[in-house]
């Protein structure tokens, strides 16, 4: 083993500039692979948790307008979403179903007495509408004790709480008007864009006469674990809804359907491709790095000729000749390729930085163990490769020939 490592740091040796500047191309390689599979996995881990924060468990429906005759029907009935079609859906014939909230859109401008904002209306919501891509600032949600007693409470996001009432504290417990109506500022909350004021949703289904439109409806699935289950979900809520509201279940145009679920999926795939395109491009640059080790180790086979013939006349096995070639190639790739992985390490740390108060798009770069071992592997799998026809040339040799050799 000794004697291995002697070898090994001879070939390194025997041209000091020629072996740094090819370890400087594996190493690069091996940097640019480490930063580039770093990114695309900050960029799949970022997507895949807007994605969640977007709650993906979900279906959302949309008034429409019949494409299709049915049962003596003409085609052209606008088929609007209304609040008997609620108990409909929650009754459809599937087990991914939780349960069934909606939308609807009351107008009215918000004011105090001093100020008013310029939305002219406000958004009835169920509690399940407040996920993760809403963070209450100050107060609570819109609960489901506000649903049962059609309570006059409101959420607004926080730029209008600073219009309305100068400050998000003096916002909460604060009173504004819609219309006639008095509402209470239960709660002020911030998202990326939307900023309509938010009241419950029977409170604005009262304030309609009970009979108005809704302007969409989310269906809110669970145990969901492919598209298979989803798209299925989907079904049973259009065949409900088909045989209520009278109009062929096929079509897609009487209601407008949008699974997020497969969105989502597709999301994540698409998410996937980018990481599979970086290992590509870093293995093409890593390449580069291979072709040097490859030439050094044929230089090194043509320099050792003499003694490889040696070897070869007193017993040497083909095979040893041949690991050790292998060895040379493998354990000079790891060294400069691990140097790499310092660099790319560092350099995901300085992206990360820089990348920390993004609101926009916060990037993390990622480098775990699965990475780590990933490019263990490439590196082995490299050096190997670059090593192999080197090998096989100094195997090519014959011993006489060998020690003629000068």
């Amino acid at each position: 083993m000794f004697d291995l490592a002697k070898e090994i740091w001879q070939t390194m040796t025997t041209s000091k500039l020629r072996t740094i500047l090819t370890g400087i191309s594996v190493a690069w390689g091996i940097f640019m692979l480490i930063l580039l599979v770093a990114i695309a996995n900050g960029v799949l881990l970022q997507s895949q948790e807007n994605s969640l924060k977007n709650d993906p468990f979900r279906i959302t429906l949309w008034s429409g307008r019949t494409s299709k005759p049915y049962q003596g029907m003409k085609e052209g009935r606008r088929i609007d979403l209304k609040g008997n079609d609620i108990p409909t859906i929650e009754a459809a014939n599937s087990p991914s179903i939780e349960s069934v909230s909606a939308t609807i859109y009351i107008r009215g401008q918000v004011s105090t007495n001093r100020d008013y904002l310029s939305s002219s209306y406000c958004e009835g919501v169920y509690p399940q509408f407040f996920t993760e891509r809403y963070t209450i600032v100050k107060g609570r949600p819109i609960n489901q004790s506000d649903i049962q007693h059609k309570r006059k409470v409101m959420l607004v996001c926080e730029k209008d709480a600073k219009i309305l009432f100068r400050s998000v504290d003096e916002a909460v417990g604060g009173r504004v008007k819609v219309g006639d109506l008095s509402f209470t500022i239960v709660g002020v909350y911030d998202h990326n864009w939307d900023s309509n004021p938010k009241v419950p949703f029977s409170t604005a289904y009262a304030l309609t006469g009970y009979n108005g439109k809704l302007d969409d409806v989310h269906v809110h699935l669970k145990g969901v674990d492919n598209v298979e289950q989803s798209a299925q979900a989907e079904k049973a809520v259009r065949d409900a809804m088909a045989k209520s509201r009278q109009f062929d279940p096929d079509d897609r145009s009487a209601i407008y359907t949008y699974d997020r679920f497969e969105s989502y999926v597709s999301n994540i795939e698409s998410s996937k491709y980018l990481t599979y395109a970086m290992w590509i491009i870093g293995g093409l640059t890593l390449i580069t790095g291979i072709v040097g080790v490859s030439n050094i180790m044929f230089v090194s086979v043509r320099e050792r000729t003499h003694e490889i013939g040696i070897r070869r006349a007193i017993g040497a096995k083909p095979r040893k000749i041949l690991t050790q070639i292998l060895v040379e190639s493998v354990a000079l790739t790891t060294c400069f390729g691990y140097i790499g992985i310092v660099m790319g390490v560092a350099a995901t740390e300085v992206v990360k930085k820089a990348f920390e108060n993004n609101e926009t798009f916060p990037l993390n770069p990622t480098v775990d163990i699965s990475i780590a071992i990933e490019v263990t592997v490439a590196l082995i799998i490299a050096g190997a490769l670059a090593g192999i026809f080197p090998a096989l040339r100094a195997l090519k040799v014959k011993p006489v020939e060998a020690l003629m050799e000068e």
